[in-house]
């Protein structure tokens, strides 16, 4: 099986799988986060990020961001029987997440105040971010940006339609 993907600009990917000729449309693509604690994971997502829980065991939640339904996020016990039994009890990690918003400033000062660690100080980049990174329980980096324009060096790579302005 193949994938063709297209990264657009604000980090979603929209992709077909092809497996000979008939195209697979992909409904819809959210990161699982495999863990030994589903609710405190759950929580923090909750508390912190606005998710809503859709459904909810004590071995698996699903959840969805407020205000934008395509924003989804699930967290999952690495325990549990539904996961091959060569991977199961293995958690989370090497993810890094990002969370594009209009106003990372009052997050990064909001997750700040909340006791969140900072693991990347708020900062503009030449590439065309300004952005900071904390993390969540489990480690998973968690990377809160904003595009903004890019230096020229930066400028030229980018695909026609996708430069932040």
């Amino acid at each position: 099986m193949q994938a063709v993907c297209r990264l657009i600009f604000n980090m979603r990917a929209v992709c077909m799988f092809y497996e000979k000729d008939n195209p697979m449309k992909v409904t819809s693509y959210y990161p699982v986060v495999m863990t030994g604690d589903v609710a405190g994971t759950a929580g923090f997502y909750q508390s912190h990020f606005g998710f809503v829980p859709l459904f909810t065991s004590d071995w698996y939640v699903h959840l969805q961001l407020a205000d934008e339904p395509s924003v989804n996020l699930a967290v999952l016990d690495g325990r549990h029987e539904t996961i091959p039994e060569a991977a199961r009890g293995q958690v989370v990690g090497g993810l890094l997440l990002n969370f594009e918003v209009d106003d990372p400033d009052a997050v990064h000062d909001r997750l700040k105040a909340a006791g969140l660690p900072i693991l990347l100080p708020l900062r503009d980049e030449a590439f065309g971010q300004r952005h900071f990174i904390t993390r969540d329980p489990n480690g998973v980096l968690i990377d809160i940006i904003k595009p903004i324009p890019p230096s020229g060096e930066f400028a030229a790579q980018y695909e026609a339609g996708a430069l932040p302005g």
